[in-house]
């Protein structure tokens, strides 16, 4: 009887569970309505950051893997979309490879001190790393002292450490041979031996150049000196060409006397200054190949006395944002920085998503800009 009576109870109990919609465990009035656990919001998806962009999910996906065959307007307002939404790259999983870490190399080829004095490098990189946050690869950043730690590098690259490398300020010097590194890799600015080999990123340094010089003619300069780049380095060589092209197809061939040569420091730029008024003290204008060296040449300027443009007219390269602050403000031919550094960006992925893809030369316009010293 124990038995049919225990048996029997549950019985009735579901009964009733039912009929009156009560859980089985609780009375009637006791019963409660248990809450669905918390929704979380879904990831953000490709076809979002799509939408919000105004672009199809092919675009979109382009510039994910750094398909060169999108429009620069249009990838910004990708990555302005991603960067909104907090979108975050799944990829498929694949078979592990030795050499597959998610990291590349940034390669600078100066000094410690140089590479953080110089605002060059600062948009430079700034352009850089705002890429990659799209990409999920991360950046090791690495100094190239002197020619002597080449072989120092190439064991590191070769060592499986990273998938790839952005070289930034490659000086000439024959030790170096990066054809042989069998790494994909970009560099900023035209190398002076095996160009055809390698994919690299540039301004238009030549035409750059003949802008600025053509200006200075045109204004009535008659002695126009300029104080050039490292001789090693493909910016200093392509203005000191352009220099010299935008004279002999004017003037005449230009006085070796009137060329200083600086390292684009701001101090090489002083120096080279005192050089060429020591020379050619009647030179009335000056085409500088750097910012930071331009800021030199005004400030020797001032000191010898010479105003500027009136007695001197002064216009450098790079359009830094210190050339609005120098006095007078500078007038500079634009490049653009940061936009090159995310060409690099784009040309490395490339590469890594393209097996045997041919060598790329990406060239970038540049723009003359006219302020106080001319």
């Amino acid at each position: 009887f124990t038995a049919t009576t225990q048996s029997c109870q549950p019985l009735t109990t579901r009964r009733r569970a039912r009929l009156t919609g009560t859980p089985p465990h609780l009375p009637k009035e006791k019963a409660v309505t248990l809450p669905h656990p918390p929704a979380h919001p879904a990831p953000p998806t490709l076809a979002d950051v799509a939408l919000l962009a105004g672009v199809s999910c092919a675009t979109a996906s382009r510039v994910l893997t750094g398909s060169a065959r999108v429009r620069p307007h249009t990838r910004d307002k990708v990555e302005q979309a991603i960067t909104q939404l907090g979108y975050a790259r799944h990829r498929a999983p694949r078979t592990p490879h030795p050499h597959h870490t998610g990291s590349i190399a940034l390669v600078v080829c100066e000094q410690t001190v140089k590479f953080f004095a110089d605002p060059f490098f600062a948009r430079l990189l700034w352009g850089i790393t705002k890429t990659l946050t799209t990409t999920g690869l991360q950046p090791v950043l690495l100094t190239l002292y002197s020619p002597h730690d080449y072989h120092t590098l190439t064991r590191y690259l070769r060592s499986g450490h990273v998938d790839g490398a952005l070289i930034i300020s490659l000086h000439a010097h024959p030790s170096i041979d990066l054809t042989s590194l069998g790494l994909p890799l970009v560099l900023c600015g035209r190398p002076t031996t095996s160009a055809e080999h390698l994919t690299y990123v540039d301004a238009d340094n030549l035409h750059g150049a003949q802008q600025a010089v053509h200006h200075l003619i045109h204004t009535g300069r008659q002695h126009i000196a300029t104080i050039a780049g490292p001789p090693d380095m493909s910016p200093g060589i392509d203005r000191l060409a352009g220099y010299r092209t935008a004279l002999t197809t004017t003037t005449g061939p230009p006085d070796p006397a009137m060329i200083a040569y600086g390292d684009f420091t701001r101090r090489s730029g002083e120096h080279a200054l005192h050089r060429l008024i020591d020379h050619r003290p009647s030179l009335d204008a000056l085409f500088v190949a750097s910012d930071l060296m331009a800021t030199g040449a005004l400030h020797a300027l001032h000191r010898l006395g010479r105003r500027v443009p009136d007695d001197v007219a002064v216009i450098g390269f790079d359009d830094l944002p210190l050339s609005q602050h120098t006095h007078p403000t500078l007038s500079t031919v634009r490049q653009p920085v940061d936009t090159i550094g995310t060409h690099m960006v784009h040309e490395l992925l490339a590469q890594l998503t393209t097996k045997n893809r041919p060598p790329n030369h990406v060239i970038l316009p540049t723009q003359l800009i006219l302020r106080q010293s001319t």
